[in-house]
């Protein structure tokens, strides 16, 4: 009897394309409500996340941008919709091109429109790049965890989605928009390591001229005032990294965030600084890893990019899709490996499961998630690069070996 559940678990021959279907759909379902409840409490006295933008939004629409940045003018224009609670904005200056749209709507209609506009372009960008795996793309739970907090995530994962599916068709827009993350740069942390060690020299250049491009902009449209307010938005980040409250930790998913219970800052710190170098090391060599393939190369990169930034949430992760749908197709393409199929389900469904379990066990297991996901990818990145050579090998035997009874033949 053992055994043959273990075997069941080792296939998961059960798990077919059908039920996978049926179980995204019933996820949606409940998503919808989930998301419904999200709403009304936004619209409650408690606050939400998406004040901070459209505050900002707001009285850049009305003409003042620096006040993004003015903790005084932001507490009076949140709390004017009627929320108790307030958030620092704390986005550099291109954000606002972002912000400034919606703080033109009510806030109420802003949240919608927000939500939608930005699950819409990372849904686009997604099944663009994955059209067989739709289904599974609207009901992925990093996706629907950053629309009910009406965050970044759905914006910052359609840039990185982008950029690395993008890479090898349009390398300049590809490059272009990694740039953009210069909104949230610290998601972009191995994105220029990983472009150089590929010699990917188009797109490494069309990065960095589309941040130092937006930077220029914004600075040349909102002033001198704004880009000197935004460093004093620094004090208000360098207090939150210091936070003594362990269950602001436990919303975090990032290594920093799950030492800083136990652990100084000072060493939480410095274990997170040795762990991005080791991912900025994966990310340069994931390139011979797979075997110059770029989106096995930067399907890793995307698993890094989830480790390496101690500053992270669990509705910062709507990018991780492409490496959990990457594996499904090379396990569905070439074979699945024993246990692979039940692994991707619940790396599928980790940032609800792990955000919901931090609290009650008192510890975020998301960086866990993410670091099985990171090894799956390595593994199976060079499995499919000497699947290949070894492909190209054979066939080279046989065109040589055809060449050579040809040969005889005429001779």
């Amino acid at each position: 009897m053992r055994a043959s559940v273990l075997d069941l678990c080792r296939t998961a021959e059960w798990l077919t394309a059908r039920r996978v279907r049926g179980y995204a759909v019933i996820l949606i379902l409940a998503s919808i409500g989930l998301l419904a409840n999200s709403y009304v409490k936004a619209m409650g006295t408690d606050g939400t996340d998406f004040l901070a933008f459209w505050g900002a939004g707001h009285v850049t629409a009305g003409g003042d941008p620096s006040a993004a940045y003015d903790l005084s003018v932001q507490e009076r224009v949140q709390t004017a919709t009627g929320s108790k609670g307030w958030f620092a904005f704390v986005n550099p200056p291109p954000f606002l091109f972002v912000a400034a749209p919606f703080g033109w709507l009510s806030f109420p209609l802003a949240w919608v429109a927000w939500v939608g506009s930005w699950f819409m372009l990372w849904t686009w960008a997604t099944i663009r790049a994955f059209p067989r795996y739709w289904l599974p793309v609207l009901a992925f739970p990093g996706a629907l965890l950053a629309a009910g907090h009406a965050q970044t995530g759905l914006l910052t994962g359609a840039l990185l989605v982008s950029g690395v599916t993008l890479l090898d068709r349009r390398p300049l827009l590809s490059g272009a928009l990694l740039g953009a993350l210069v909104i949230k740069p610290h998601l972009a942390l191995l994105v220029p390591f990983w472009l150089a060690a590929g010699g990917r020299w188009r797109s490494f250049t069309a990065a960095g001229t589309s941040a130092l491009a937006l930077l220029t902009v914004s600075w040349v449209v909102f002033g001198t005032q704004t880009m000197l307010a935004y460093t004093t938005s620094w004090d208000a980040s360098a207090a939150i990294m210091a936070s003594d409250d362990p269950q602001f930790y436990l919303r975090m998913a990032s290594v920093y965030s799950q030492l800083r219970l136990f652990a100084t800052p000072s060493l939480a710190l410095a274990t997170n600084a040795v762990v991005m170098l080791g991912l900025v090391g994966l990310a340069m060599f994931s390139w011979r890893q797979a075997g110059g393939d770029a989106m096995a190369s930067g399907t890793a990169m995307l698993t890094g990019t989830a480790l390496a930034s101690p500053y992270l949430f669990n509705y910062d992760l709507p990018f991780l899709i492409v490496p959990i749908l990457w594996l499904a197709n090379e396990g569905r393409t070439r074979g699945f490996r024993s246990f692979e199929k039940l692994a991707l389900i619940g790396l599928f469904l980790a940032p609800y499961a792990t955000r919901a379990a931090a609290l009650p066990l008192g510890v975020n297991l998301m960086p866990l998630a993410s670091a099985i996901l990171c090894w799956l990818v390595w593994t199976r990145a060079g499995r499919t690069a000497r699947g290949k050579t070894e492909g190209a090998d054979a066939t080279n035997r046989g065109t040589a070996h055809k060449c050579g009874e040809l040969m005889a033949s005429m001779g």
